[in-house]
């Protein structure tokens, strides 16, 4: 398994929807479970996307 970076951790709930962090402490039990399981989407489409490509390197058939 990789090892995960807490800075990507960070960055994807910095930049998750507002309204998801701010449900995590609403009083409302399904309110609550929507809200994590829209930070845990946020956060697996975070680590799981694809590096950006490096416009500095040639592409080489093989």
């Amino acid at each position: 398994m990789e090892h995960l970076d807490p800075t990507h951790i960070q960055d994807a709930l910095l930049t998750s929807a507002g309204w998801a962090r701010v449900g995590l402490t609403a009083p409302s039990a399904r309110l609550r479970e929507q809200a994590a399981k829209e930070l845990a989407l946020t956060i697996c489409e975070r680590l799981n996307a694809a590096e950006p490509l490096d416009r500095n390197q040639l592409p080489l058939p093989l």
